[in-house]
């Protein structure tokens, strides 16, 4: 299914380069193609902020339906910026108040690196909220990562995250646990990679009448759908992390510790490292210890020299497949048509749920 170049943003050309199907906007509009639009609301900080619009751009790229998608990045203006994502954003997002003018099929809400003890605090919450509630009225699906999830349960339903003993952090086993159209097709048990300091559960999901789909012994839930099955998608895991995500975090804490930021060394994300990888890591360890307890200068940390395996990748697709299926099967619009919402709240859904 391909993704419509429908501006410049440098995330379509690398993601054409990646082998992914991108059409210009005059060839997408000589074709008559069923169109979905897609908000990608990003919160991320500057130094993840195109790459998360990479990670979230495979996983709609790699849908198989017959569609044309149109993705629409907005950010908002509250969350400070350097000058080089300032200017990215100015020169490559889009104005959400004309997005709620044209309207949209589907949203992303990302998730963001907090810097306040209260979600309330934080510069992204009000715009945060604004946003998801003109989506509950206006879009036919919503999908929360991570912190936007958590922020949607305190917005909506008056529940707080809670928080974790220690950080959970890495590649955890999963169970389907609730047959539903979401997790059509997929394996029963597969991985996911977590990277959070707190967490709602699944008995407090429930409570809210929220319909849990994937849960770990180990992590905890991954995957949640509101009360009608569709109308918000919430995930606590990254179906979207690359496979390398995870080590320029560990290795972005290595620095920190070499820079005496942090005082304990970082421990390896849990189930990601393989043994051989772990050997190259712990004589890594070894040097950066002596270099920071002897004043001396560290050698380069060997990302280069580090292989993981991606155990999480082709699961994260097909949920995203199933996703953007329903909401293919729930609006009707046709493309020359300003955008319509494609659901009504008391609806069952249709046939599909």
């Amino acid at each position: 299914m391909p993704i419509v170049a429908n501006s410049g943003l440098p995330s379509f050309e690398r993601f054409r380069r990646e082998g992914g199907d991108v059409l210009t906007r005059d060839r997408a509009e000589s074709q008559d193609i069923r169109e979905l639009h897609i908000g990608l609301m990003n919160n991320m900080p500057d130094a993840a902020l195109e790459a998360t619009e990479r990670q979230f751009l495979r996983l709609i790229g790699g849908c198989n339906r017959i569609a044309q998608f149109y993705v629409y990045p907005f950010s908002p203006a509250s969350v400070a910026r350097g000058p080089e994502a300032r200017a990215h954003i100015d020169a490559f997002y889009h104005d959400f108040d004309q997005l709620k003018t044209e309207g949209l099929d589907a949203l992303i809400v990302t998730g963001a690196n907090p810097v306040c003890e209260e979600l309330s605090d934080e510069a992204f919450w009000q715009p945060m909220c604004e946003t998801l509630d003109w989506a509950r009225e206006n879009v036919t699906s919503t999908l929360c990562a991570c912190l936007a999830t958590h922020g949607a349960f305190q917005h909506f339903h008056g529940v707080r995250r809670q928080p974790l003993p220690e950080k959970r952090w890495g590649v955890y086993p999963h169970r389907v646990v609730m047959e539903h159209p979401l997790v059509r097709g997929i394996n029963t048990r597969f991985d996911v990679p977590h990277s959070r300091w707190n967490d709602i559960s699944a008995s407090t999901m429930r409570s809210q009448s929220q319909q849990v789909l994937v849960e770990s012994e180990e992590a905890g839930v991954h995957l949640a759908a509101s009360e009608d099955g569709i109308r918000f998608v919430y995930f606590q895991g990254h179906p979207e992390y690359d496979s390398f995500t995870l080590l320029k975090e560990y290795k972005r804490e290595v620095n920190r510790y070499l820079a005496a930021e942090i005082e304990d060394y970082p421990p390896f994300p849990a189930n990601y490292f393989m043994a051989d990888m772990k050997d190259r890591l712990d004589a890594f360890r070894a040097k950066a210890q002596e270099a920071r307890s002897g004043g001396i200068d560290c050698p380069p940390f060997p990302e280069a020299e580090i292989v993981v395996d991606n155990t999480w990748g082709d699961t994260g697709k097909i949920i995203f497949n199933n996703w953007l299926g329903a909401i293919y099967q729930l609006t009707n619009r046709d493309r020359r048509q300003p955008f319509m919402p494609g659901v009504d709240p008391n609806d069952p859904l249709a046939s599909i749920f």
